[in-house]
């Protein structure tokens, strides 16, 4: 519903246009703003008061879709975005990718002709944007405040569970580095990784999240569950042929069993150093770990890397899973996905999993496991373990 929502209709087509607004305002809209192409829309968002949505067709004179798209999302503007057109599923599809890359909020695509079902369906995913963000988007630290941060031990893991989709029981969770500013508040990975691998310091984030997340497993199963943990690490650590022996000593030290540990390997940079990699990982795999290939499909060589390195679990990429169940490139990706895991006699997960649809679709191709925001956001330890607590919670 649009209850008490501001939209804003960019449709060049004016019957077309009327009846998008008269159906908006029946949903409950507070106010329906019009403009037959971008530049007037552009207008309006500079002019008006605050735009909750944008619905907006591609193909228009002046100022099309994409470009009104690209200014939204230079412009930092909070609004929501609707797609409605007739182009080719294909477009719309490749649309959406570049709407998300711009960083704007998408709620969805509408095939013309609009209609009243499709835009409540749409309408009803906006939300507001929350006053404070759980991770804080901005960046600009520099090394020296990073690693004054991990000295200080104000990083540690948020984890986000992973649930097997055909009983929807939890099987564990993955450990994703956050990092607890004194002042900015939590800091999400993008702000620090990067800066840690290309100046040589990624493993001591790395062996701090192996620390507690190992900690926090252990802790798990004394309690009587039966989880695993998750933890990335970076193709860069594994030059060092040391790695794996110093890994494997560190979880065992926290009373841990290597059994109950995957390592995910982030493709992140290319794999030069192939030969210290390889004895690295089989090495790990040998002492019991599991070997989680991630991203995969969008790092470098994913099938190359599948066939060297003895890997227990493929994890397909969020951009091929999100909006999976209305788009039928998303899904022959997917499903193609699965069948090589199952034929390679290793687990499937599938990350990015957001709506129920989308979960449908992906348990009946025979996927694994899921995670992503539809079971949930990653959380600390504590609540965590309120969440393995409250089943009905995180029914699927």
């Amino acid at each position: 519903m649009t209850d008490g929502l501001i939209v804003l209709v960019v449709e060049d087509h004016d019957f077309q246009r009327r009846t998008t607004a008269r159906m908006l305002r029946s949903l409950g809209a507070r106010e329906v703003l019009e403009a037959s192409n971008g530049r007037q829309a552009l207008a309006l968002l500079a002019g008006s008061a605050q735009v909750d949505i944008v619905l907006c067709d591609l193909d228009m004179p002046e100022v099309d879709g994409m470009e009104l798209i690209r200014h939204i999302g230079e412009a930092n503007s909070t609004a929501s975005v609707i797609i409605a057109s007739a182009q080719e599923r294909s477009v719309l599809a490749s649309v959406e990718k570049m709407a998300d890359a711009y960083g704007i909020r998408m709620l969805g695509v509408i095939e013309k002709p609009v209609t009243f079902s499709a835009l409540d369906h749409l309408t009803s995913r906006h939300t507001h944007p929350e006053p404070q963000r759980t991770f804080a988007a901005e960046s600009g630290f520099g090394l020296g405040e990073i690693l004054r941060g991990l000295g200080e031990q104000q990083f540690e893991p948020f984890f986000q569970p992973k649930l097997e989709m055909a009983t929807g029981r939890l099987l564990g969770a993955e450990a994703l580095a956050r990092w607890r500013h004194p002042t900015r508040g939590v800091i999400a990975p993008h702000a620090f990784v990067s800066l840690l691998e290309q100046s040589g310091h990624i493993d001591e984030l790395t062996f701090l999240m192996l620390e507690r997340a190992a900690d926090a497993c252990r802790g798990w199963r004394e309690r009587g569950l039966d989880l695993t943990v998750s933890v990335n690490l970076s193709l860069v650590s594994l030059t060092d042929t040391t790695l794996a022996g110093r890994i494997t000593k560190v979880v065992r030290s926290r009373g841990l069993d290597p059994a109950h540990m995957i390592l995910e390997i982030t493709e992140t940079t290319a794999l030069t150093a192939v030969a210290p990699a390889l004895e690295n990982l089989n090495r790990l795999r040998m002492r019991g770990f599991g070997l989680s290939i991630d991203d995969f499909g969008t790092g470098f060589a994913s099938l190359q890397q599948l066939m060297r390195i003895p890997f227990t679990e493929l994890k397909i990429d969020q951009s091929f899973v999100t909006g999976w169940a209305a788009n039928p490139s998303l899904r022959t990706i997917c499903e193609s996905s699965v069948e090589m895991a199952r034929r390679l006699n290793i687990a499937s997960v599938a990350e990015g999993v957001e709506t129920q649809a989308d979960w449908d679709g992906l348990k009946a191709t025979g996927c694994g496991s899921a995670q992503g925001h539809l079971v949930a956001r990653p959380m600390d330890g504590t609540a965590f373990l309120d969440f393995f607590a409250a089943p009905a919670a995180r029914a699927a």
